[in-house]
């Protein structure tokens, strides 16, 4: 058994753990909240936006489709890989790496996969393996659609000079504190929705059609990486309170456990003085 002196140290190291992991969970817990009430305000926007885009370009004819909507035959393909700039948030960047291995060695397996990566840990990892086309980690740093506007611009320019044939999305999507869902979406080209085709024929469009998908095709992209990066800011801070959470609770009841030790220890040595005290007496005595 360990001496008493130890016991202590322990106790005393695991208890200025707790303390970190407490006020990191709290710090958490407030920009979660912001970041919550960003994304749950941004996302109606985004999908009616989507959704208007998709049935727009579903009702245009071959020849008044945009080049962010043509199907090319896949041999290049640009992953978007979102992950945070810091660690201690539990599977939150594991989970996208593993599903980066996945879409490199069994989606797109025999074809070539490059990254863009967007956050620190996501690029440290997959860099030893893959190539990396650029790293726009600081973006977090001051997360505003300017700055995010300006990656979209390289994805779409990227496909449209055909360096990539396709590109996709993976971030984690926020659901609540406790559960973050690793989403696979694809950015360019333009899913289109062919049920919607009929919905657009009801409106009269000023000056036309194709030049308002031209218009709406660009922001709507940028609104898309947008809310994949909100969506996955959100989820960062959500996983690391819960992560944090988890591990105050360990920590509490590790430092209880050893509290006990502790007091077990202390008790038997107590008691072994005693037994020698008592054990002296009756000697001197008999």
């Amino acid at each position: 058994m360990a001496n008493l002196k130890e016991i202590r140290n322990r106790i005393s190291s695991i208890g200025s753990t707790m303390q970190i992991t407490s006020a990191m969970k709290m710090v958490s817990a407030a920009k979660l909240k912001k970041a919550q009430d960003a994304i749950t305000a941004m996302r109606p926007y985004a999908d009616k936006l989507t959704e208007l885009l998709q049935g727009l370009s579903a009702s245009l004819d071959g020849d008044g489709g945009s080049v962010f909507a043509e199907n090319r035959t896949v041999n290049k393909v640009l992953v978007v890989a979102i992950s945070s700039n810091r660690g201690l948030c539990g599977a939150f960047n594991t989970n996208i790496i593993k599903q980066c291995n996945t879409m490199v060695n069994e989606t797109y397996a025999g074809k070539q996969v490059d990254f863009l990566a967007i956050g620190k840990k996501g690029n440290d990892i997959l860099r030893k393996k893959n190539t990396i086309v650029a790293n726009h980690s600081k973006v977090f740093d001051d997360l505003t659609f300017d700055h995010v506007a300006e990656i979209a611009e390289f994805l779409m320019e990227q496909f449209t000079i055909g360096n990539y044939d396709k590109i996709e999305l993976v971030y984690n999507k926020f659901k609540n504190a406790a559960t973050q869902i690793v989403m696979s979406e694809q950015f360019l080209p333009i899913v289109s929705m062919e049920g919607d085709a009929t919905k657009a024929a009801d409106y009269i469009f000023e000056p036309s059609k194709v030049e308002i998908v031209k218009q709406l095709i660009p922001k709507s992209l940028k609104t898309q990486l947008y809310k994949a990066i909100r969506d996955s800011f959100a989820s960062e801070h959500g996983a690391r309170m819960t992560a944090m959470h988890k591990a105050t609770d360990n920590a509490k009841e590790l430092r209880n456990q050893l509290k006990l030790t502790y007091n077990k220890a202390r008790q038997a040595a107590i008691t072994n003085e005693i037994l020698e005290i008592v054990g002296g007496a009756e000697a001197l005595n008999g």
